[in-house]
């Protein structure tokens, strides 16, 4: 199934709220996108309905299994381009910027062979 890059973006900063705060509220979704609540609101009905998100009894946002594998993937490859642009002399926050925007577009056969070559160089 193939998803959009709002839900995969959303799908991520779900995941950093989970690893930051070890819960996932919408209005931290919203402060970590930078869009307005109603917005999350949306994004998390779409996401709910496809079965990548559920609510908990707190209104907890909760990855499910498909949800989680979705932003591991993305979370991921956001660190590992991070990593790798400010080895090259990027600054950090350029470096992250341009993570964001790589890691959606990048084919899982140019990030592996990337990722591999990372390694051997360490």
């Amino acid at each position: 199934m193939e998803i959009r890059k709002s839900a995969e973006d959303y799908l991520e900063a779900m995941l950093m709220m989970k690893e930051q705060h070890g819960y996932i509220r919408s209005i931290d979704v919203a402060q970590q996108l930078g869009v307005t609540k109603p917005s999350v609101s949306y994004a998390t009905k779409q996401l709910r309905e496809n079965g990548y998100i559920t609510m908990d009894h707190a209104n907890f946002i909760v990855l499910t299994d498909k949800g989680m594998e979705i932003a591991d993937r993305i979370y991921t490859r956001h660190k590992v381009l991070t990593d790798f642009f400010k080895k090259l002399g990027v600054d950090e926050a350029t470096a992250r910027e341009d993570a964001c925007k790589v890691e959606h577009d990048l084919s899982e056969e140019t990030f592996h062979a990337l990722r591999t070559h990372i390694e051997e160089m360490r």
